[in-house]
Formats: structure tokens, C-alpha cells, sequence
């Protein structure tokens, strides 16, 4: 029971269970764009560009964001080329579920608000799970458990930020709990109030699907 209750189920792949709506449709890359080239890749550098100068930016993101990412069987397959990609949306306070896999060597995360990251990798290399807030320095960054599915198989995360706390359970794990994530970009700040959730580049091939949001009011 409590399994279920961690990892809400659905029938089908990129099908939302109940108070979830879907982030990907398994069809095409909808409600999804490029992440703008460094160092717009920044939330506080993005934000200074004026109106026309964003358009400018996103239209080159988004180029290369068609280049790099495709969708396949109902996934999302980044080539390994280009950069992350990112909601149209910007998220508040969210429960986030999503399906990810790497192959050997793989390296990823999940930013959340625009900022890094809850981690991906190959747990065989790091002798760290996935899941962890990688980029936190004064408040814990590690996992406390590796709960990794083998290299190849998918992989279930369930993020849930409110404020800047953040809890994850990896494969109905519990392996983040309650923990403050630090601003990566402006570190004498608190993490933004909302941003952009990025599925991240790391020069390697991923696979993602099943990524349904339900927002926290």
C-alpha cells in the first residue's frame, strides 16, 4: 500500500493518473522548448533580456533543441548533441512524476525552478544513487539509499518541491526527505519562487516518458 501511495500508477504510458496532467504527450515535443545557450542558461542572466532579444534566443534554442531531441515508442530521446529541455511553463510548488533511463556511463538530472539538480547517473560508476541534490553545499546532496534499476531499465522518480524543500522517492524509495535545495545560480539567494522544470543534457543518450506534474496550491 505504501508503494502505491508513493508512485501513483497509470493504465498506460503518458497517460496522467488522477490530479496529474501530462508534461509530454508521447507524440511530439508540445509544450516543450530548447534551454537557451549559456549564459542564458541562467534564470537571473535570462531575465534581464528584453522581450525581442528572448524571441531571438529561444528561436536558436529551439533549432537545436529539434536536432537533438526526438520522440520514439513514446519517449523522449535525447541524441546526445545540443542542450536540455525545458517546460514552456514555469512551476511553482508541483509533485513531478517521471520515467527516465540511461546507459552505461549515463549522466543527467531534473532541474527544478530553472536550477540544478536532482541527479541521474550510472550508480555502478559513482557508488551514489540517483536522486540526490547534486549541487547543494551546505545542506545534504547525496541520497540516502542507491535505489537504481540495472543500467537499461527504467526508472521511476517522484519529486515533490514545496518552498525550497524538496523530497524524492527513486523506484517508491524514499531517498530525499525534506531536504532545503540551495539556489546553484545565486547562492546567497533562496531558490526561485518558480521556473522552468529542465530535463538536462550531459553529452549522453536519455530516455524519458510518463512525466506528469500536479501543481501544489
Amino acid at each position: 500500500m505504501m508503494l502505491a501511495l508513493a508512485t501513483p500508477l497509470s493504465a498506460a504510458d503518458n497517460q496522467p493518473p488522477p490530479g496529474f496532467i501530462a508534461l509530454f504527450n508521447g507524440k511530439d515535443l508540445t509544450g516543450w522548448k530548447g534551454l537557451l545557450k549559456s549564459p542564458l542558461d541562467n534564470p537571473a542572466k535570462r531575465a534581464k533580456l528584453t522581450p525581442e532579444q528572448l524571441v531571438e534566443a529561444q528561436r536558436e534554442a529551439d533549432e537545436v533543441m529539434r536536432q537533438a531531441w526526438r520522440v520514439e515508442d513514446g519517449a523522449l530521446i535525447f541524441n546526445g548533441k545540443g542542450r536540455s529541455l525545458c517546460t514552456v511553463k514555469d512551476y511553482g510548488d508541483f509533485e513531478l512524476l517521471v520515467d527516465w533511463k540511461i546507459g552505461p556511463n549515463g549522466d543527467s538530472g531534473i532541474y527544478l525552478r530553472g536550477s540544478p539538480q536532482v541527479g541521474i547517473w550510472d550508480a555502478r560508476v559513482w557508488k551514489i544513487g540517483s536522486g540526490g541534490l547534486y549541487n547543494n553545499k551546505k545542506n545534504p546532496s547525496n541520497p540516502s539509499k542507491i535505489a537504481d534499476n540495472p543500467i537499461g531499465q527504467w526508472n521511476t522518480f517522484r519529486i515533490k518541491m514545496v518552498g525550497e524543500r524538496v523530497s524524492v522517492w527513486l523506484n517508491g524509495e524514499l531517498v530525499v526527505d525534506d531536504v532545503v535545495m540551495e539556489n546553484y545560480w545565486q547562492r546567497d539567494k533562496p531558490i526561485y519562487p518558480t521556473g522552468q522544470i529542465e530535463l538536462q543534457n550531459h553529452g549522453n543518450t536519455l530516455w524519458f516518458k510518463n512525466i506528469y506534474i500536479r501543481e501544489i496550491k
